[in-house]
């Protein structure tokens, strides 16, 4: 069987990754093939109807240039009880050593939700990333959609 963290190519990165509390599992992917590891709380929170929350997930991490790590929602939380990340994803630069913390939001208006510590509540994702550089320029060339804004490609049954 593959190594979980190794992807389909073979390609593994190196994350240097600090635990914050002795307690904390090391971020984990749960199947193979999985993009993102599983990131947990430390600490017992009650989010109340559409009510949202900062949690410690207790990991600090150091990524090599040119990466990123992005934290996603888990679909678990989302489709059962309606608990997202508020600013999903959130990214951590290659440069930031601080602690991961995630801004979860419930969005069910009526119930409250609970979390353990230790629950799972977020996903890490990491990703090799470019840096752009900007070339001013007075005009852009044509393409198909044009300066068409939101909405402008349709898709949707009330237009």
């Amino acid at each position: 069987m593959p190594n979980p963290e190794t992807t389909a190519d073979g390609s593994t990165v190196d994350v240097l990754i600090r635990l914050l509390d002795d307690d904390v599992p090391v971020p984990a992917y749960a199947h193979p093939g999985d993009a993102g590891a599983d990131l947990v709380t430390t600490v017992d929170v009650e989010l109340p109807p559409q009510g949202r929350a900062v949690v410690p997930t207790g990991v600090s991490i150091a990524l090599p240039d040119g990466y990123a790590a992005f934290v996603h929602p888990r679909s678990g939380l989302a489709a059962k009880h309606g608990v997202t990340i508020v600013n999903a994803p959130g990214t951590v630069d290659a440069g930031y050593r601080g602690e991961i913390k995630v801004t979860l939001l419930n969005t069910d208006p009526e119930q409250a939700v609970k979390l353990a510590r230790g629950d799972r509540v977020a996903q890490l994702v990491i990703q090799r990333v470019e840096r752009a550089r900007f070339l001013r320029a007075e005009t852009l060339p044509g393409s198909h959609r044009g300066e068409g804004g939101f909405g402008s490609s349709g898709g949707f049954a009330g237009r």
